[in-house]
């Protein structure tokens, strides 16, 4: 999704005693498989020069935040809630004043994302393999947003064969990271999730009793900032590439 610099944090990585129950590892995928934030942008810039002649980029991306805010509620996360919020944002910050056109060219850079490359992040290809030929885990997709569009950037990743479902959610709550861990008849305490967001991927499954490995990309959406914290079971990395041996592989 959108904004925000977010700086790398550096965690303790000894393996011992750490994780060693874990039999469920579940993958976030946007920013975590794939760059999907650096889509976003690229097209909120665009926006912002579309709507040049009503305000300021600056102006122009905190409305669009404001009405993504207010119809989260309702539509939820992923590529057409943010075209809707697109589109209407551009027609109440413009005060109506938005040609047809104009709004044509909005719809037409919300449905872009909609074909994005889903290209593997560094290392990504080569960690799933390991973790797969180890036979020591199921490996699972958990991600939020709209089903067709997450399913098919899996596919587009050429990541599917390593993984032993894809699971698409409307939000990470606890619930859902329960919801999880029974669908694959596992206990909390052996479910190791892998994400960037600290909020979505990170605390729900250590409030649970579960592990989590923190990989942090370079930019994180404005409603996934939270307070960070250390926690037993939870650890940082710098690159997907040293899972593996922080999982003794």
């Amino acid at each position: 999704m959108k904004k925000h610099i977010l700086n790398r944090s550096e965690g303790k990585n000894s393996t011992t005693g750490w994780a060693q129950p874990v039999g469920l590892i579940a993958f976030d995928a946007d920013d975590t498989l794939w760059d999907n934030q650096g889509h976003f942008e690229a097209v909120e810039k665009a926006y912002c020069r579309l709507l040049s002649p009503y305000g300021t980029a600056e102006q122009v991306s905190a409305a669009l935040f404001e009405t993504e805010t207010a119809n989260m509620p309702l539509l939820g996360y992923g590529c057409k809630a943010f075209t809707l919020s697109l589109i209407e944002n551009a027609v109440s910050f413009s005060q109506g004043q938005i040609t047809a056109q104009r709004l044509l060219e909005v719809e037409q850079l919300g449905k872009s994302l909609l074909s994005l490359p889903a290209t593997p992040l560094p290392g990504v290809v080569d960690t799933l393999r390991a973790l797969r030929q180890s036979g020591r885990f199921r490996l699972v997709v958990f991600t939020k947003g709209e089903l067709l569009d997450q399913q098919n950037k899996v596919i587009r990743s050429g990541l599917r064969e390593f993984f032993d479902d894809v699971i698409v959610v409307s939000d990470k709550t606890r619930h859902e990271y329960q919801r999880l861990c029974d669908m694959f008849d596992t206990d909390v305490s052996r479910l190791l999730m892998v994400g960037n967001s600290f909020k979505s991927d990170i605390a729900p499954v250590l409030q649970l009793g579960g592990y989590a490995v923190h990989i942090p990309f370079d930019k994180v959406w404005q409603h996934e900032v939270v307070e960070e914290y250390e926690h037993p079971r939870l650890k940082r990395l710098q690159s997907i590439s040293e899972l593996p041996s922080l999982l003794a592989i």
